[in-house]
Formats: structure tokens, sequence, C-alpha cells
């Protein structure tokens, strides 16, 4: 693919957009897109997501953004065919060149035939390619009898030197690719005779500065690629004095720290510009004055602070694509892109815009594609076709859960955690307690963990509020008081119920370890603990509230109002308070949880040693097993994933944010769930109270269906207590673990 014809297509593509654009007759309402030349009209959120919602399909049609042309133009040179090897039969107008290369008509393609030096050849040659041989140095004169040459590829050497004549007499060469070599300097007037060079390929060496006389006699160069080659900075005065001509210029992955207008102010007729993963750290107000042609620039994933907001005024009649992603700016100003009308495609990846405006992107009408950091910014730029990310794992542009099995799990998940600590609540305060403290501590904890279940069934409320238009509310949900609200209950839930299990976990294992000591806590004891563990929690959850400035907004990072997942944009207060939430004191916790049952377990087992039938003893240690290892098996399936999640974000490893929303929907409540359970529905005393209770009330029931006398009454409920009275496990059973009811 010859240059002119790129650009001819790079061009005509922009022209079709315009064109496009110019055509529409439908007018939609802001935020919806004609269907082509069909008078129907589909939101934002339906355009370009990979489904034809459009009869004629019209919402996936140039789809595809500009901004890749780069790319694309860099592969078609890396895979450019030097031969036809189709046509291997054809005759070689050349009388000399080595057997071990390929001739066709005027071309020789010599790659990797182990090559020391360029080797002997025709006068007459045209295409040339050395490409991966181990060639180290380009004397003087080398190619001066190929005048004719128009092609060479030396890529993949290991040129270390290359003499300030090594090119000279190739008058007729367009084409010169010296990549992926071990080049440190190339001398001034190196490339003096190739006055009709186009394409000029140093990518990937390891140079480190140039001449601006490096490129004397430049003057025809349209396309100069140096990708990471070290370069610390550009030549001055002026990079582009000897290349009048130069149309692209790629700069990626070097060390150029400095811009400004004197280095640009020759490249009048330059119209891509990349220099992106650069150390640029500041860009002055007139460093893109001269370049009045210029279509597309890349200053991606470089140092800049702050760009001066008048810095792309004069290329407002040009600028097709603009690219600032990943650059650590403090704001984006609301005038910065206000005359840059004729712009199609902006991005602003992982910058942050704390007051994004709409007033921002309006002015730019012909803009069709815009990359954001938060999907939630989609909403300032309705008149943009495509917009994206269109989520962040958790949530869409349509609703707050962007998937349907998280929507009907938050659900099923609240109704099982609240119905099963209410009716936890509801028996233990009507039956018998074995224990009044330690019934008062498991209620105490069906209340924490109730609280989880009402955060996840307002986040299912405000879900269906939000249901189809979400992203319109996206950033004001973040930001309200409803959302900073379910944030602090869930984390109030989650401390509390992590604290009382510890205790609950530390008061066993003090019973069943030393059962003869007098470390059982009283009633004065269990009800300062149980106030210190609320006041702690309610702390630990109102803290991040008290000082935005510190902790920035710390429950409305997403949409589940939840901070579970760390980025490079939180504050770094906020990042070390959650962490030494979930990875110190959470962390801690389980650990204590897990030695107190271990250190239990030894125990029973070491006291049932003893025991004369032994198919009892190991019928009990089996049961209490069991039981233990369902405890820290629930408490592991919640917390580990906690921490996993935890420790790689600060690792920065790249996390798919679904996987938080899996974390906070299913992970985060199962304790939760699973408390009532393990601690009241599955013990032995409950379960018999429940049966009593259940025997009496069946009996009352049977008599009133019969109409008894007053005297049989009494007598059937005489019978009917001692029926349905049953001894308590504790003086059924003998063994340490029955010994005290509560932990049976």
């Amino acid at each position: 693919m010859d240059v002119p014809v790129v650009f001819l297509l790079f061009h005509l593509a922009h022209s079709q957009m315009k064109a496009l654009a110019a055509s529409r007759v439908v007018v939609c309402p802001l935020g919806q897109f004609p269907c082509g030349n069909v008078s129907e009209c589909l939101p934002q959120a339906l355009q370009c997501n990979g489904y034809k919602d459009c009869p004629n399909g019209a919402d996936e049609v140039r789809c595809g953004d500009n901004i890749g042309w780069a790319d694309l133009f860099g592969q078609a040179l890396q895979n450019v065919a030097p031969l036809d090897h189709n046509s291997l039969r054809k005759e070689c107008f050349l009388q000399e060149y080595p057997e071990s290369c390929k001739c066709i008509r005027t071309d020789v393609e010599c790659v990797s035939v182990n090559l020391h030096d360029v080797p002997p050849l025709s006068p007459n040659v045209t295409f040339l390619s050395l490409r991966s041989n181990k060639i180290r140095r380009l004397s003087d004169f080398t190619f001066s009898e190929y005048s004719a040459l128009e092609r060479l590829f030396l890529q993949n050497n290991s040129l270390q030197f290359i003499s300030v004549h090594a090119f000279s007499g190739l008058h007729s060469l367009k084409r010169l690719f010296l990549s992926d070599n071990l080049i440190t300097t190339l001398s001034p007037g190196v490339f003096r005779d190739l006055n009709q060079l186009e394409w000029l390929m140093l990518d990937h060496n390891p140079l480190s500065s140039l001449s601006q006389n490096t490129f004397i006699g430049l003057q025809s160069l349209m396309y100069l690629s140096m990708v990471h080659t070290s370069l610390q900075q550009l030549p001055h005065p002026s990079l582009c004095e000897h290349m009048p001509s130069l149309d692209w210029l790629d700069l990626e992955g070097n060390k150029i720290q400095t811009l400004n207008y004197s280095i640009l102010k020759t490249c009048s007729k330059l119209e891509v510009l990349l220099l992106m993963d650069n150390q640029i750290r500041t860009v002055p107000e007139n460093t893109f004055q001269s370049l009045w042609k210029l279509a597309d620039l890349n200053l991606s994933s470089n140092r800049i602070k702050e760009l001066p907001k008048n810095a792309l005024r004069s290329l407002s009649k040009s600028l097709l694509k603009l690219n600032i992603s990943n650059n650590p700016l403090f704001r984006i100003h609301p005038n910065h892109f206000h005359h840059l009308t004729h712009l199609q495609s902006l991005a602003l990846e992982g910058i942050e815009i704390p007051d994004i405006q709409t007033k921002m992107f309006l002015p730019m009408k012909n803009l069709s594609h815009i990359y954001f950091k938060k999907f939630q910014y989609c909403s300032y730029a309705p008149h943009v076709r495509s917009c994206k990310p269109n989520t962040d794992g958790i949530s869409s542009f349509e609703d707050l859960l962007a998937n349907i099995v998280l929507r009907v799990s938050v659900w099923v998940m609240a109704f099982i955690t609240c119905f099963g600590n209410l009716f936890v609540i509801g028996m233990r305060s009507l039956i018998r307690a074995e224990n009044n403290l330690h019934a008062a501590c498991i209620k105490i904890l069906c209340c924490a963990d109730c609280l989880m279940g009402v955060y996840l069934f307002f986040v299912g409320v405000f879900d269906v509020k939000f249901r189809g238009q979400y992203n319109r509310n996206a950033l004001l949900w973040m930001e309200s008081v409803e959302c900073r609200t379910i944030g602090f209950l869930a984390m109030l839930s989650s401390e509390v119920s992590v604290l009382l299990l510890t205790y609950l976990t530390l008061e066993k294992f003090l019973v069943i370890v030393f059962p003869f000591s007098n470390l059982r806590p009283g009633k004065l004891q269990t009800g300062v603990v149980l106030t210190s563990v609320w006041l702690l929690g309610f702390i630990i959850a109102i803290v991040p509230l008290m000082n935005e400035e510190v902790f920035g907004n710390y429950y409305g990072r997403n949409g589940v109002c939840f901070p579970l997942h760390s980025d490079r944009q939180e504050k770094p207060t906020a990042k070390g308070y959650t962490t030494g939430i979930f990875l110190g004191l959470n962390l801690v916790a389980f650990l204590v949880i897990v030695l107190c049952y271990s250190s239990m377990f030894y125990s029973i087992y070491k006291t049932g040693i003893n025991a004369t039938d032994l198919r009892s003893r190991l019928h009990r240690d089996v049961a209490v097993a069991n039981r233990f290892f369902f405890i820290v098996f629930s408490d592991a399936l919640c917390w580990i994933p906690i921490f996993l999640v935890k420790i790689l974000s600060l690792l920065e490893v790249e996390i798919p944010c679904t996987i938080s929303s899996w974390v906070v929907i299913f992970i985060l409540p199962i304790n939760s769930a699973l408390n009532p359970i393990l601690y009241t529905l599955t013990t032995s005393f409950f379960r018999e109270q429940v049966e009593v209770l259940l025997c009496r009330w069946q009996r009352r029931h049977t008599l009133k269906k019969d109409g008894k006398s007053l005297t049989s009454s009494t007598v059937f409920m005489e019978t009917s207590r001692a029926a349905c009275y049953q001894p308590p496990a504790y003086l059924q059973r003998t063994s340490l673990i029955s010994a005290d009811p509560r932990y049976a």
C-alpha cells in the first residue's frame, strides 16, 4: 500500500463521515440517533452495542473509529510482502545475486540466510530485502552502485554502526527500513543523498539523541517512525527543517520530555503526530500553532498535568482525532474543546473529570466517538453516537445492575438474609433460652446481619427505579445521600458481624479449651462488649463520611456503593483506610476464628480419647468436626475472595469489574445469610425447643377441634406437657462438648 493511497483513503473516510452527518434528515431528540434513512430513533446506549436494534441494522454500521488508522498503517508496513511467492517461475533480470537468495525480475530477497555483509548484486536491482541477518555495520559507499534501488529492508539485523556515506548514491530510494537494530547514533548527513525517500523506519533502536543535520536531504520524506528508540529530545531548532514534506510522524514509546513551538514550527504539512507513551510534562500554548493541517494528535500516556485551554485552538479547522488519555491532568477546562468543531474522535480515558458538564462537549457537533474513564460520564455527551465504556461491569447504560442474574440475585439474597435473621430473632424471643446472655449475642448478631439484607434490598429498589435510564442518573446517584447511607449500612453490618463472630468464637474457645476456669463473661461484661462492638462498627463506617476532602466519595465509587475495589484515582487516605479494614482488622479476625476452632476441635478430640465407647466417640468427633468445618468454611467462603480482590487491586492488577459486582452481591452477604443457620437453626437445643413448641401447638389445635370438656381438657393438657417435654441435650449427654447446651 503506497503512502499516497493510504492518505487518500484516510481523507476519504473523513469526507464520508462529514457527508453522512450532513445528509441526516431525521431529527431525533438529544441522546437519540436515527436509524439511517428510517424515521425511527434509537438511544445512545443501543448504538454500536453488537445487536441490530434498527430494522435496517443502521445502528451497527460505521461503528469503527478512525482513531485506529495509525495502528492499521503500522501493521501494513510490517506486513509488506516483498515478493510474490506465487510467481517464483518469473524470470530474474539480474546477472549477479547470491545463490541463497530469491530473485524475481529486479527484486531480491535474502531473509534469514546468515549474511554478515551486504552481498554483491547487479546494479539494476530495485528491491532488496536483507531482513533477519547478522549484518553489524554499513561501510562507506556500500550501496553506491545501486542507483535504481527503490526499497531497502534492513530490519532485525545487528546493525550498530552506519557510516556517514553508507547510503550515498541511492538517489531513487523511496523506502528505508532500519527497525529492530542496535543503532545508537546517526551521523549528520547520513541521509544526504536520499532526496526521494518517502518512508524512514527507525523504530526499536537504542537511539538517544539526533542532530539537527541528521535529516539533511530528506526533502520528500512523508513518513518517519521512531517508535521505542529511547529518544530523549527532538532536534532543535526544528524537526522538519530538512523534511518539508513530512506528513506522518510516529514517536511512540520514547523518553521525550520537551515539546514546544520551535521544534514543530516547520512541520506545516504534518497530518499525523503520535507522541504517546513519552515523558512530556508540559505543552506550551503555542506548541501546535504552525500545524494547520494536523488531523490526528495523540498525546496519551505522558505526564501532562495541565493543558492550557488555548493549546489546541490553532487546530480548530483540521483536527479530527485527539487522544490525551492516561495523563495526570488536574482538570479539564470547560472551554478546552469548544473550538474543535471538526473533531470526530476524542479520547479521555483514565482522566478524572470532577466538574464535568454537558457544555464541555456540545460545541463539537461532528463528534462521533468519545472515550471516558467512567461510563457515567457518557450522560454528559448525549449527542455523541458512540461513547465508551458503556459499562463498568456492575452497571450499564440502562441499569444499575448490568446483568440480569445480578438483578434477580440481589432480591433473592436480600430475602434470604432478612427472612433468616428475622425468623431467628422471632423464634429466640418465643422459646426458652438455654443461656440468656448467649441468646442476646445471637439476636444482636442477627440484627447486624439483617442490615446487610436491608442494603441489598435498597440496591434492588434503586435498580428498579433507574431501570432503562441509569446512565442519566449515575453520577447523581453515586454522589447522593441515599448511596452513602446504604454504603454506610453495608459497612456497619459487615464490621459488626465480623467483630461479634470473633467475640462468640473466643467465648466458645474459653468454654471448651478451659472448661474449669472462671473466664465466663457476666451480664455486665457481655453488655459492655456488645455496646463496644456496635460503637466500633459505627465509627468504622461513619469516619469516611466525616471528611470528603480526605476520603473523597468513599462509598460512591461504583453503583453498589461499597468500597471494595481500589484504583489509581482513589485518594491515598481512602485506600489506606480500606486496606486497614479488610486486610487488617478483618483478616486478623478471620485468622483468630480459624485458630480458635482448630484449637477447640483438638481439645475435644483429646478429651474424647479416653472414652470407653469408641463408636460413640467417633460419631461425636465427626459431628463436631462437621459443625466446626462449616462455620470456618462459611467465613473462608466470604472473606478469602474479598482479601484476594483487595490485594490484587492494591498491586494494580487488572481486575474485571464484574468480579467486584459478584463479590458484593453474592460473596459479601454469605455470612449474613448463613449465620442464622450455623449459630441457631442447626443447634440441637434450638431444634428440640422448636419441636416441643410445635408439639404443644399441634395438641392445642387438636383440642380445639375436638371440643373437649373443661375436665378432659385439663387432663389432656397435663398429658400433652408430659408427652411433648424432652430433657435438653445437656441432660442427655455426658460429653464435654454437650455439657454446655449453647454449643450443642
